[in-house]
């Protein structure tokens, strides 16, 4: 209960500072009058068009990963466990950088991230077909790389084959990941999808405590692994998906997050799964915070400062499981 509290007072925290952070200076009881449509002009398109979609989507997107690696984590019992490995996130960014590559995405604004989402699902499609109904969890590992590895192997070709070097730049600057200059039609876009894969996956808790026992227990105790595994992939594809489609690539958030938080719940994956997703979104709000504070005039990338918060904390991750193995 006092971990709920203090992590949803962080969290409540931070979006605020979202909302008055940035280069312009709004105050308080001005901003507050902006966000509901009164006052300067100026003030309420600053508040409405561009602070509070970057807000609201730097929390879902967010929760959406911490939540998703949580419960990567808890069906694979394995702490390094994380949603990109089934290949959703990389899926969608292959469908973005195909958007941009053809021009797809100077026909109306929402194509780039209606294209990554198509391409998300296909990827979720792909790997029900390969693991198949009766495929166990390393059949679903295998396939998920397999799948992330083409994807990445084509956004590398996508990238070579680009007319002309502002393309390039254009498809390398989106696979950073950012939250900046999104509207409020990308959060209409992915905020519903996003919505589906929490309810997805917040109602796992039960069946991943299950499976601290083993699958054999599980499945004595009477839970279908075929279900669990199927609400699983499809409650990380719409999270993932949506959240790569709107924003890029931002790594290391559903890694990080579920093993800094697992001890603090016992270790249960129920427990976690809320957690993870309250603490993603305090990190991911955290993060954009600091693009705007470090370089402001340099336009420093989401999915950069997340790299190096999350790449120090892997491998000590990685050090640290190293170490209780032998």
């Amino acid at each position: 209960m006092k971990l709920a509290l203090a992590l949803s007072v962080l969290t409540a925290a931070l979006f605020v500072a979202a909302l008055f952070v940035g280069h312009a200076a709004i105050p308080v009881p001005q901003g507050l009058a902006a966000l509901l449509g009164l006052g300067d002009a100026l003030h309420v398109t600053v508040m409405q068009q561009i602070r509070l979609p970057r807000a609201l989507l730097a929390a879902a997107i967010g929760g959406s990963l911490g939540l998703s690696g949580a419960a990567m984590q808890g069906y694979l019992r394995n702490p390094l466990a994380e949603p990109g490995l089934i290949g959703v996130s990389g899926s969608a960014a292959l469908g973005a950088v195909i958007a941009l590559q053809t021009g797809l995405a100077g026909l109306f604004f929402l194509a780039l991230p209606l294209t990554a989402l198509g391409f998300a699902a296909l990827a979720v499609g792909l790997i029900l077909w390969l693991a198949g109904p009766r495929g166990s969890s390393l059949t679903l590992i295998l396939a998920g790389i397999a799948i992330s590895a083409l994807a990445g192997a084509l956004t590398s070709l996508a990238l070579n084959l680009s007319p002309n070097p502002y393309a390039a730049a254009e498809i390398v600057f989106w696979m950073l990941g950012s939250v900046a200059d999104r509207s409020m039609a990308h959060v209409a876009l992915a905020l519903p999808v996003m919505a589906v894969g929490w309810a997805l996956l917040l109602t796992l808790g039960r069946a991943l405590d299950a499976l601290t026992l083993g699958e054999d227990v599980a499945q004595a105790l009477g839970l279908s692994l075929r279900t669990v595994r199927l609400r699983l992939l499809l409650g990380t594809a719409a999270a993932v998906g949506a959240a790569t489609a709107v924003a890029g690539a931002v790594g290391f958030v559903g890694l990080v997050v579920p093993h800094l938080l697992r001890r603090l719940v016992g270790a249960r994956p129920s427990a976690l799964l809320w957690s993870s997703a309250l603490g993603g979104a305090a990190l991911t709000l955290a993060a954009d915070l600091a693009t705007r504070l470090i370089l402001p005039d340099r336009d420093l990338k989401l999915g950069v400062i997340m790299a190096l918060v999350g790449a120090p904390l892997f491998l000590h991750l990685i050090y640290k499981t190293r170490s209780e193995i032998s």
